[in-house]
């Protein structure tokens, strides 16, 4: 795209600049990587290694529990490290001395500030699909072997029925049945909880973990993107960084756990509870049940209020997007050179 002065669609020199400038950030690269992949690539190599060495008394290196609690755990990591570097992406002008120099250019200043989403994206995304790839390779060939029978109720149960079959079981071991689902059976409770229980004990399935993948990667975006608006409508990186992660580990957890009297709709305007909403089958597992483990900072994860519809999540989604997306491209039009 050859550059037109005053075009507010960003060119792909101007993109390669943005990226370029956050690469030269060294501190800020070296804690985006350790944020993103040190987690899965310590634990994983660890289990490869004491499994390779005593397999009689390390197990397999790759485990639905072990998948799932590394993905939640990243999915609190990944949130932090894309929002870090977004909020520097869109103070890195101001505290450099740069911006000046940039308006005098003549570039649309809306331009300078859409090439910082391609450029972040460009280094949080690869990062992030070589720790999931690396992830679900081990799970995948160094696993458990996938479990004939899944526990229901402390009863064994066998695996992979759907609906019909799982009926057709019950019928057929009635004492069993009542012990693994309850005296009082509904089909469609039953199989939730089933299915449930099917999910918590098996690998992820290739679709599923392409669904985790896709969810991880809207995770990030909207991460970066309202760290960018914010570190852009403040002009300081450190206490945008500050709130960004105060929203993970303070905000969302406490909105996510209990149910507020008449502010229910407040708290689902949380985007991190529509993403919690949104978070696979495959994972939700993995978060808190009934006595069951919390994940990294308790909040993500256990969300305990009633949920919101669809179009809600998708509606919640967007606006945090689109709003600070908004915000921080007027902050960019009218801050004083």
């Amino acid at each position: 795209m050859t550059e037109v002065p005053g075009m507010w669609l960003p060119t792909w020199g101007l993109v390669t600049t943005r990226l370029l400038e956050l690469r030269k950030r060294r501190g800020l690269m070296i804690a985006v990587a350790v944020l993103i992949l040190a987690l899965p690539v310590l634990v994983l190599g660890l289990r490869l290694i004491f499994h390779a060495v005593d397999p009689k008394t390390y197990g397999p290196a790759g485990s639905p529990g072990i998948f799932g609690g590394i993905v939640n755990t990243m999915a609190e990591l990944d949130f932090i490290a894309a929002a870090a570097l977004g909020t520097a992406a869109g103070t890195t002008d101001l505290t450099d001395g740069m911006f000046r120099h940039l308006v005098v250019t003549g570039r649309s200043r809306l331009a300078l500030y859409f090439a910082r989403i391609p450029a972040g994206l460009a280094i949080l995304l690869p990062a992030l699909a070589l720790a999931f790839s690396a992830i679900c390779l081990v799970t995948s060939y160094a696993g458990v072997p996938q479990p004939t029978s899944i526990s229901v109720g402390g009863v064994p149960v066998p695996a992979n029925l759907d609906q019909s079959g799982l009926g057709t079981w019950q019928r057929e071991h009635s004492r069993q049945a009542a012990n693994a689902f309850g005296p009082e059976q509904s089909m469609g409770s039953d199989y939730d909880q089933y299915v449930s229980a099917e999910l918590s004990g098996e690998n992820p399935a290739v679709n599923e973990m392409v669904k985790i993948g896709l969810w991880l990667t809207l995770e990030v975006g909207v991460a970066f993107t309202v760290g960018l608006g914010l570190g852009t409508l403040l002009g300081q990186r450190t206490v945008s960084t500050i709130l960004m992660i105060a929203l993970v580990i303070i905000i969302t957890p406490i909105l996510a756990d209990h149910v507020i009297p008449y502010f229910i709709d407040g708290q689902r305007l949380d985007v991190g509870i529509a993403l919690d909403q949104l978070r696979p089958a495959g994972l939700a597992s993995g978060a808190r049940d009934a006595g069951g483990p919390r994940v990294l900072f308790g909040g993500r994860g256990v969300l305990q209020i009633p949920p919101m519809p669809t179009w809600g999540m998708i509606s919640v989604v967007v606006g945090w997007v689109v709003g600070w997306t908004g915000i921080g491209a007027w902050r960019m039009a009218t801050r004083d050179a």
